[in-house]
């Protein structure tokens, strides 16, 4: 089988990676495109994913508008050089576009709720659409897959990632000293332009609060202000996931990132409102289970109510201890996302069918 995984997020690297082992390693032939995008292309540099990179990243709703239209051409060509069997990809108008073009099916990942205009642009197009079971947004039940799990699992599990403390060591933090990781985001995303975070006139108190129960580190997309940039983490990308594992709490406006800690079984504040001043936790069936079902993450509207949340975290001496036991529970409930995947992959289109009880067509 000939398979074309396009990367528009340096989060769907490592989502996309063990499967694409796999499946090279099981004889078939997988091409890599990527969006340029810096940290992306580290971290496939990183796991020497050889891949093609099909264009920059646009600002702008006009900019966007365009490079949608010279994005979908790039794949286009790309594609028809390569003639994959499937294309694949996470919440990607690109794959669904060109495989609906090409006559090729699509398969098309997606754990994010409540982002309708690329939710319109891609999902008319695709063939199937996989989600996790806790997922809350209507799908066409046609194309709708579910699995067990959360897609983060497919590269936080045990299985494929055991943190390294020898990260800790090369940044400056030990694992005997407690320590907070603070995200920052853009906010550059057209989905994110109703929504808010920690306000940014706020952000030095905020950190400056957290500093008195532990060492505090920042991950910022953009700039940071003089007064935070101290506290900015200078570290390999693929070298995160062992930070967050270690960290004692996670709180920031990154959604990926807050998943990522909760699975770790690192304390994780999702700080994110929408805009009528809700938190946009409510709304996502990943944020929603993991919360009610497990107790690993919080969220809220408010930064000073998340601030609260964190302080009382920080102040628990055995936090890490109690997220681990609430993590093992987490890890006996849900499956091997990876194996799901590649088997999903390797049979498609009649693992479909399997999936939903009836025989190809």
């Amino acid at each position: 089988m000939r398979v074309l995984v396009d990367i528009g997020h340096p989060a769907h690297v490592h989502f996309f990676k063990n499967m694409i082992w796999a499946l090279r390693k099981n004889g078939h032939v997988v091409k890599v495109t990527a969006r340029h995008k810096e940290v992306a292309i580290a971290l496939l540099n990183a796991y020497h994913l050889d891949f093609e990179d099909r264009g920059e990243a646009y600002t702008g709703l006009f900019r966007k508008a365009i490079g949608m239209i010279q994005i979908d051409i790039r794949m286009l060509l790309i594609a028809r050089d390569f003639n994959p069997d499937l294309l694949i990809g996470i919440h990607n108008p690109y794959i669904a576009h060109v495989a609906k073009i090409l006559g090729k099916k699509s398969i098309i990942f997606n754990d994010t709720e409540n982002v309708r205009i690329s939710s319109l642009l891609t999902y008319p197009f695709a063939t199937t659409i996989c989600t996790p079971d806790c997922f809350r947004e209507h799908v066409v039940p046609d194309k709708h897959v579910l699995f067990q799990g959360f897609k983060e699992l497919a590269y936080l599990h045990p299985k494929y990632f055991q943190p390294d403390p020898g990260v800790l060591k090369r940044v400056g933090l030990s694992e005997k000293e407690p320590f907070a990781v603070v995200r920052f985001i853009s906010w550059g995303a057209i989905h994110d332009r109703t929504l808010q975070g920690i306000d940014r006139n706020e952000r030095t108190a905020f950190v400056s609060e957290l500093e008195k129960y532990g060492r505090v580190v920042i991950t910022s997309e953009g700039k940071l202000d003089p007064s935070l940039e101290k506290y900015r983490l200078r570290i390999q990308p693929e070298d995160m996931h062992s930070v967050l594992s270690f960290a004692h709490l996670y709180i920031g406006e990154g959604g990926t990132m807050a998943t990522e800690a909760a699975v770790l079984g690192t304390p994780a504040i999702h700080v994110e409102a929408d805009a009528d001043g809700r938190p946009t936790g409510e709304m996502c069936g990943n944020f929603t289970e993991l919360k009610t079902g497990y107790d690993l993450m919080y969220y809220y509207a408010s930064h000073s109510d998340a601030l609260k949340k964190a302080v009382e975290i920080l102040k628990n001496r055995d936090v890490k201890d109690e997220w681990a036991r609430k993590r093992d529970v987490l890890l006996m409930d849900k499956g091997d996302i990876t194996a799901w995947m590649t088997d999903f992959v390797e049979n498609y289109p009649q693992s479909f069918y399997n999936q939903r009880g009836g025989n190809v067509r």
